[in-house]
């Protein structure tokens, strides 16, 4: 791991895969950062063929006020990717953000404010809307009680450094972050949200289809096992669902018998939208339960 430089605080680590678009705006967002700590930015690329090389090129020979660095991380894996930004970062402080975000002016300066300790995870509000041009303030709603969220989470080099990152073995879709949050909490690290500093996480219902979504649940599915095998306590199982009384009730509210209407729901656009969301969450819910049961069954068998 590279020693800090003298002078950078923070170092930005965005994963990301294919999403030039969206990775663009977030970088427009860091360069409009007002009263910010020094700070750097890297883009960890987990495999892009789209223009994500030439646009951080672009960016680079254009200028940026903060030194941006681009890592070429072949394999899809998030948590190498990350891994990688956090093994090439100068900063005392790592701050993770997704690719499809957008950061009010004083995100940057909200993060450093909340550090009061190099022991420390700070987390902030992510706000899900639409586009861009959807700004709400957060509320109650957009808490998380996460020890870490890779989405809007910083904390100390050294303290990611002594947890020796995020486990790579966790290749698919979920519960990396979860994971190394878990460890980080053993160590006795302490968690802390700032109010402040949120941000816009920007997600347009065409890009949100149901085919991917439920990918995404399956796979999480799949990944919350691997989770239950490093870790089996009160809070991985509350975490992944992995107990009898959400497995019962994801029997009586999502049978699996019922899941093909269910998507049929989902999918009419005759149907209202309030109605059509209700189906999708149950459809979502039952299929990672029935598959995380799957999982788990086949896990006990081996």
């Amino acid at each position: 791991m590279i020693e800090p430089a003298l002078g950078v605080r923070f170092s930005v680590v965005i994963a990301t895969k294919d999403r030039s678009e969206f990775l663009g705006r977030a970088l427009d967002s860091l360069v409009l950062q007002c009263d910010a700590p020094s700070f750097e930015v890297i883009v960890a690329d987990n495999g892009s063929t789209d223009e994500t090389a030439a646009l951080v090129e672009n960016r680079r020979a254009a200028g940026t006020p903060f030194k941006l660095t681009r890592l070429f991380v072949p394999e899809p894996n998030r948590g190498k990717a990350r891994n990688a930004g956090i093994d090439a970062a100068r900063g005392e402080i790592i701050l993770f953000i997704d690719d499809d975000v957008w950061l009010p002016a004083g995100f940057l300066a909200a993060h450093s404010a909340a550090h009061d300790g190099a022991n420390m995870c700070v987390n902030g509000p992510i706000i899900n809307v639409p586009s861009y041009e959807d700004r709400p303030k957060p509320t109650t709603l957009n808490y998380s009680a996460a020890f870490l969220c890779t989405c809007n989470a910083s904390i100390s080099r050294e303290a990611l450094a002594d947890a020796c990152g995020f486990d790579e073995r966790f290749n698919l879709y979920g519960w990396e972050d979860t994971d190394l949050g878990l460890r980080l909490r053993r160590a006795g690290v302490r968690r802390s949200f700032a109010w402040d500093a949120y941000l816009y996480h920007i997600k347009p219902p065409a890009a949100d289809t149901l085919e991917v979504v439920l990918q995404k649940t399956m796979e999480k599915a799949r990944m919350a096992v691997r989770l239950l095998e490093k870790d089996s306590g009160v809070r991985a199982r509350l975490a992944t669902g992995a107990y009898g009384l959400n497995f019962l009730r994801a029997r009586l509210f999502a049978p699996e018998r019922l899941m093909p209407m269910y998507a049929g729901i989902a999918q009419d656009k005759r149907f209202s939208n309030v109605l059509r969301g209700l189906a999708r969450g149950r459809l979502l819910d039952g299929a990672y339960a029935n598959e995380l049961r799957r999982a788990l069954r086949t896990r006990m068998s081996q």
